[in-house]
């Protein structure tokens, strides 16, 4: 993994010693208003990211892809990432703290870590599953390209019933 350059920050490969800077982040309660839950501290978190450094899974089938989201200030204000399959497919997620919403931020750094996974990555199609109710990053993939999965992709996912999955193709 190497570090990517956007024009209003950094997306810096995630490692362990992100752990404490990102609990601050991770602790923000507006963040959970549809889903999960903030870490439970710092050392978990810690624990967490070590394990996430290997960039594979334990079956090594998919490489798993971290970014924290780093401002010229030095601040972290979030995390991308993606779930990188043999079928040229990744998924995707992301983090921002609340201050940050609203300002771009979270389109742009989704755009860079998209930039990668298909140049460096030769990933082809992008997904996103995150709770129904939950309008901001509706909107958010929305003015990224993404589009509604069909219902038999939905099953085929397993999506649960309160989740929607969208979907994008990265054109070369």
């Amino acid at each position: 993994m190497r570090f990517i350059q956007g024009v209003r920050f950094t997306l810096e490969p995630q490692t362990a010693a992100h752990a404490a800077e990102m609990f601050a982040v991770l602790s923000d309660p507006a963040i959970y208003e549809y889903e999960n839950q903030p870490p439970q501290s710092v050392e978990w978190l810690r624990t967490r990211f070590t394990k996430l450094e290997s960039r594979r899974s334990p079956d090594a089938r998919e490489r798993w892809l971290n970014w924290v989201i780093r401002l010229p200030s030095s601040e972290l204000i979030g995390y991308v990432q993606a779930t990188v399959r043999a079928d040229a497919g990744a998924a995707i997620a992301y983090e921002l703290s609340s201050a940050y919403w609203g300002r771009g931020l979270a389109s742009e750094a989704v755009e860079a870590m998209a930039g990668e996974l298909q140049e460096r990555y030769q990933v082809r199609s992008l997904s996103a599953v995150f709770k129904r109710d939950n309008q901001r990053s509706r909107r958010l993939l929305e003015r990224l390209g993404f589009l509604l999965a069909s219902p038999q992709e939905h099953v085929r996912r397993e999506v649960e019933p309160g989740e929607l999955l969208m979907v994008r193709g990265i054109q070369r």
